[in-house]
């Protein structure tokens, strides 16, 4: 049993990419789609599907995106953790390698990038950075 969800999905997909695996298959929740419906439009990876397995369990797959067999993705790192949570207002979300990466939060009107709380003017808990 994993206590925290959301960073078992950033070193899956962190592992994955250092091991050149095609997909990674894991535990499905609300939450982890909503981060990789980001990731998805984001272009940091190619797709994702919520499935069941044979058990019956909800499980999402999710294809990674290579770039001249090199990873979408250079760096991930969690920021808030379920010990410490890290919260941020609209006018505070912190900017990732000037621009180039994002941040991804919880607000009370979803899950969305620094770049589209600070357009809806809405802060929240800041789960993730990654470029």
């Amino acid at each position: 049993m994993v206590n925290d969800t959301i960073g078992d999905f950033i070193t899956r997909i962190r592992n994955a990419y250092i091991r050149g695996k095609k997909e990674i298959i894991l535990p499905s929740s609300g939450i982890l789609t909503g981060i990789a419906k980001i990731l998805k439009d984001e272009k940091y990876i190619e797709s994702f599907k919520n499935d069941e397995d044979e058990k019956k369990r909800k499980e999402l797959k999710v294809v990674l995106k290579y770039k001249k067999n090199k990873p979408a993705v250079t760096e991930i790192k969690r920021i808030s953790k379920p010990g410490v949570r890290i919260y941020s207002g609209f006018r505070d979300i912190p900017e990732v390698l000037n621009g180039l990466g994002i941040v991804i939060l919880t607000t009370p009107k979803g899950i969305m990038t620094g770049k589209d709380a600070v357009k809806e003017k809405v802060g929240g808990e800041l789960l993730c950075s990654l470029w």
